[in-house]
Order: C-alpha cells, then structure tokens, then sequence
C-alpha cells in the first residue's frame, strides 16, 4: 500500500506532467520541493505501472506522456486526496468542538488561536459555529502545532 506522501507525490507529478509534458524532472523537483532523484524514483514507477510513457523529444530531452490509465490513477488519486483532507477537517472540527464544550462548562467566553494555516482556520470557523468569541488577549489558547491541536489555559481570571 502506498503512503500518503507518496499518493502525494504522484498525484502532483501526474497533474504537472499533464499541464505540461515537455517538463524536465529539475523543473518538476521545484515544482514539488523535493530532490530530482525522488521525481526520477516516482517517474520510474509511474512508467512501471503504465500511468505514463517517455518518448524522446530531442536528444537529451524526453517528453512524458499520461496513459488513459495515468488520467484514471490522477483521478482516483485525486478524490482519495479530497477524501482524506474532509476526514482531518471532521477530525479537527470534533476535537475543538469537545475542546470548546469544556471551556463553555468552566466559564470561559473567549479563546485566543495561536498558529496558522488550514488548521488554525478550521479552528477559527468552529469557534465562530460554537459562538466562542475569539480574542487575541483570551486566557485560553487553542494551539496548533501542524496537523494538531491542544487546550491551553493561563491563571487569570476567565469572564
């Protein structure tokens, strides 16, 4: 079974590679942010499975090519990519919910989010759903730390 970031990575090859197929492999590890040789590795097994054929464009350029089976992998990697972003919304959405319902039950009305990013926002919007105030200045902090969140309470009064 494939990891995620591999799923990832191919995912993104197969959509730069069908934007433009006369792309080099140091333009697609730019592109992505990793090393050539692990574009060269992904491509390798991408030809191997038959997502994607190489011909030759001049003598020391290739040209990629997505098989129907590459356009019907993108696909489907595409829609589990959609499916796992919704399942860490969800997750993330329950976790401050529970998160907000304790503070609500020990008197707090506001919060304060500390991070940034897709988390930090997902936190904002259950904030605003659950009506807790958010507030820079709050004694009580959601803090995300990449894909996750944790309570922070200071001693100060909470009202």
């Amino acid at each position: 079974m494939e990891n995620t970031h591999d799923s990832l990575h191919e995912l993104s090859l197969l959509e730069q590679i069908e934007q433009d197929p006369n792309v080099t492999q140091a333009d697609l590890a730019t592109q992505l942010g990793v090393a050539v040789g692990t574009v060269n590795w992904h491509l390798k097994r991408l030809i191997s499975k038959g997502y994607v054929k190489v011909t030759r464009a001049e003598r020391r350029k290739l040209r990629y090519i997505i098989t129907p089976e590459g356009l019907a992998k993108r696909a489907l990697l595409t829609v589990d990519y959609i499916e796992q972003q919704f399942l860490l919304y969800r997750r993330v959405r329950a976790k401050v919910k529970d998160m907000l319902d304790g503070l609500k039950q020990a008197g707090y009305e506001q919060v304060r989010i500390e991070g940034e990013g897709d988390v930090a926002d997902i936190c904002r919007l259950t904030c605003v759903e659950q009506g807790m105030q958010v507030n820079a200045f709050a004694p009580a902090a959601l803090k995300v730390q990449n894909l996750s969140v944790s309570l922070m309470l200071e001693e100060e009064s909470h009202g």
